[in-house]
């Protein structure tokens, strides 16, 4: 839910992610964060949203943003009065819900309906594996031996989606706090922490689908790494070191035709039937 004054917003080119390093809402004002990808989120192992996983919907997720004062700076009254305001959504909840009740709920499941229909499929990868020897080159096909051989990247990106929502401390973000200080004022984003309370999620954040990946630089919850090949190498160095940091994270010792390969398998996880156009004009 976009308005011409927010700045950027999850975008189709982009993977439904967005190309700034940060979300831009209301005002020109700047979040800590970058959209996560929604695409194939409607198919997921765990029912979790945002990089902290503090929605446990999409209905829920779609809420959140709305009353962000950094994102849209409303509250779910003045939406619902906005939308009832305009005549031409009446005959469209009134198809949709089979009266013309408009509220917040209403609103949510309509945004949350559209984010379930951005799906993703039809790669390189996913033509090589029903069988199609030549819809993977050389390169690619090294990389994906690598991915889920080497350096084991299906332990956290698995299954159709290639992510298990789960929520994991790769270092982003850490900086070693002055001695004598408290160790966890090292991350300036807690994370999953700020949702759990429990230690153990400082500075983890949930995995995101490899889908469409290589449209949607730069990298990570708070968009510090500019390139695929520069997450790749985080991989591979084994993350930044800090008390956190994720049992699974660790060096891969990669050669630079073994980087070059699995940045090559990334980019093959590029597909289609997400691609959206725009309206040209809203109900008025």
């Amino acid at each position: 839910m976009c308005s011409p004054d927010l700045g950027p917003c999850p975008q189709a080119r982009s993977g439904f992610s967005e190309d700034e390093p940060v979300s831009t809402g209301i005002r020109g004002l700047k979040g800590n964060r970058r959209a996560p990808p929604i695409l194939n989120s409607a198919f997921t192992v765990y029912p979790v949203y945002f990089w902290d996983g503090r929605a446990s919907t999409l209905v829920t997720q779609a809420k959140g943003p709305m009353e962000n004062p950094v994102e849209l700076g409303m509250t779910h009254d003045r939406i619902v009065l906005t939308v009832q305001g305009i005549a031409a959504y009446r005959p469209y909840f009134r198809e949709a819900f089979g009266d013309g009740r408009i509220d917040i709920d209403r609103v949510a499941e309509a945004i949350a309906a559209y984010e379930a229909t951005r799906l993703s499929g039809n790669s390189p990868f996913d033509r090589f594996d029903a069988g199609d020897e030549s819809a993977l080159g050389p390169a690619q096909k090294a990389g994906r031996d690598l991915f889920f051989g080497k350096a084991a990247c299906n332990q956290c990106h698995l299954g159709p989606n290639l992510t298990d929502t789960r929520f994991h401390n790769l270092g982003v973000g850490w900086r070693e706090p002055p001695r004598g200080a408290d160790p966890r004022t090292g991350f300036a984003d807690p994370g999953r922490y700020a949702v759990t309370l429990n230690e153990k999620d400082l500075g983890a954040f949930k995995t995101p689908t490899l889908r469409e990946v290589a449209r949607r630089p730069p990298y990570m919850h708070d968009g510090s790494v500019a390139t695929l090949r520069e997450a790749v190498l985080l991989y591979d160095r084994g993350g930044t070191r800090n008390p956190w940091l994720s049992p699974e994270v660790r060096p891969l010792r990669l050669s630079p035709a073994e980087v070059d390969a699995l940045v090559a398998f990334l980019e093959a996880l590029s597909g289609e039937g997400f691609m959206d156009v725009p309206p040209a004009s809203f109900p008025m």
